[in-house]
């Protein structure tokens, strides 16, 4: 590993860190696809075919954007290149975390907890501001960063565990101290070697608890033609599906 960086500066992994992060999420982006596919095709309502789009887009490009980005730091000598591709690998976080709750904020007796309609549009402000944020003081105030990723990835999800309680959830809980754990080795590198490809990993594990999460709780398997509610959608929503799967 090489030394850490200083407080305006991001961190210049070494070769073997530089292929470790190439592969520690490149490796992931084909089951992603797979993943987000499989939510298009359990969807039997238009809410539900909203959130497998919204929320299996960002997980395919969490993957993509991470891995490209790496790949062009390692290869590339063009330092405008990668800072506009470093920019949309932190844009990414915050819109992955927003999207994670989506599913979640967009099941359609959610409509009926004022908290919980409102908390729809609340994470992608909060994505906004952040994105914003970090494209105005990229790379500084780092610390302050991280706090916000962790405002934001825990405090809507308090919210919705305790209106519904969905404490029983375990991967939901797994996830999340996974995410948290995971921390550690994003704050160190230049401390712990190949630390950023160990946060990679942290960040696939708890992706994975929390799409198994939402496949199972969200989208569960059924044999059953409809959702109740949904029987008017359900023609032109199979057609589109088809054509999508195709």
């Amino acid at each position: 590993m090489n030394p850490r960086a200083f407080t305006n500066e991001a961190y210049i992994p070494t070769p073997i860190e530089h292929v470790a992060n190439v592969a520690t999420h490149g490796i992931w982006v084909v089951p992603s696809v797979i993943g987000g596919i499989e939510l298009i095709r359990r969807s039997t309502t238009w809410a539900q075919l909203v959130s497998a789009c919204v929320y299996g887009t960002s997980l395919i490009l969490v993957f993509v954007v991470s891995t490209f980005f790496h790949s062009v730091h390692y290869c590339n000598h063009n330092r405008q290149l990668k800072d506009a591709l470093h920019r949309c690998d932190r844009a990414m976080i915050y819109i992955f975390i927003a999207a994670s709750y989506f599913p979640w904020l967009n099941i359609e007796h959610f409509s009926d907890n004022e908290l919980l309609f409102s908390m729809r549009y609340v994470v992608w402000i909060m994505a906004i501001i952040g994105i914003l944020y970090q494209q105005i003081f990229h790379e500084k105030y780092k610390m302050l960063e991280t706090i916000f990723y962790i405002i934001m990835g825990i405090g809507p999800s308090v919210a919705i565990l305790n209106v519904y309680n969905y404490y029983n959830i375990t991967e939901l809980k797994m996830g999340g101290l996974i995410y948290v754990f995971g921390l550690v080795f994003f704050k160190s590198d230049g401390i712990i070697p190949c630390a950023h490809a160990i946060w990679h990993l942290f960040v696939a594990a708890a992706a994975g608890f929390h799409y198994y999460a939402i496949l199972s709780h969200v989208f569960p398997e059924t044999d059953l033609p409809n959702i109740p509610g949904a029987s008017s959608n359900m023609p032109p929503l199979n057609m589109l599906k088809s054509h999508i799967e195709l």
